[in-house]
């Protein structure tokens, strides 16, 4: 496998690779960014930006690190045990591991949501350490780069191009934390969807260990139009309020 000679220039089929394997891993890295985010929201505001720059830059080193160990990323999903016509390998095992991880997290955070006290619905210091967000965020980290870079190993066949590829994608999730984070937790039904979209990805997780193959595009699909939905609704509620608030101020 080549990692690098300037002989791509002039090569389209290794520009095309790039930039759909960019475009891919920026699409992959959003699952990843929604949990980081809403993750990194049960810390004090201080504490959120630090912890979201520290997920991403784990993110970054495990994808890099896997990359660098091709052969055993390889190995990975080759069986290790067969059960009559099913063969579970360790990256199986791993998205089955990955997906129970996300329904519980994303299943408490949206228990927290609906019957937590209000103390509980902002950000907090009770349950939640700097090092435990981390933590939690270096786990789930192993599982999308797994899916990450197994996805650019079978799209591409020169190194540098996975690497550029990954770099661009944690570029863009770094640039867009921020906006992002604040977002979500300046809408509260925003935040649900997202809760909502990692149980979706934690069931595509458990069906890929399974050899259940869903098109990630479904959910993503699904997430989008309700995310739309969602503003609509937000922008006729605020023309309802100006409305009222011109009748108020003429009478």
């Amino acid at each position: 496998m080549e990692f690098f000679t300037f002989a791509w220039v002039s090569e389209p089929a290794v520009w095309a690779s790039l930039v759909t394997l960019m475009a891919l891993e920026i699409v992959l890295g959003i699952d990843n960014l929604v949990f980081i985010s809403i993750l990194a929201g049960r810390l004090p505001a201080d504490q959120q930006g630090a912890a979201r720059k520290a997920g991403l830059a784990l993110a970054l080193v495990t994808r890099l690190a896997l990359l660098a160990t091709l052969a055993w990323i390889v190995g990975l999903t080759e069986p290790f045990l067969h059960v009559g016509g099913f063969g579970l390998s360790w990256r199986d095992v791993i998205m089955l591991v990955g997906g129970l991880f996300l329904l519980y997290k994303a299943t408490h955070e949206i228990h927290n949501e609906v019957e937590g006290d209000e103390e509980d619905k902002g950000p907090r210091n009770r349950g939640a350490t700097f090092l435990m967000v981390v933590t939690q965020i270096a786990i789930i980290d192993i599982v999308f780069s797994i899916d990450s870079v197994v996805t650019a190993v079978g799209m591409a066949d020169r190194l540098w191009v996975m690497v550029v590829a990954v770099i661009a994608a944690v570029g863009v999730m770094l640039i867009a934390s921020d906006p992002l984070a604040h977002f979500v937790a300046a809408n509260p039904t925003i935040k649900m969807l997202a809760l909502s979209f990692l149980l979706l990805i934690g069931v595509m997780l458990i069906a890929d260990g399974l050899h259940f193959h869903i098109p990630k595009g479904y959910v993503y699909f699904a997430l989008g139009f309700s995310v739309m939905v969602e503003l609509l609704n937000n922008w006729a509620q605020r023309r309802r309020r100006r409305a009222r608030a011109a009748r108020d101020a003429q009478t």
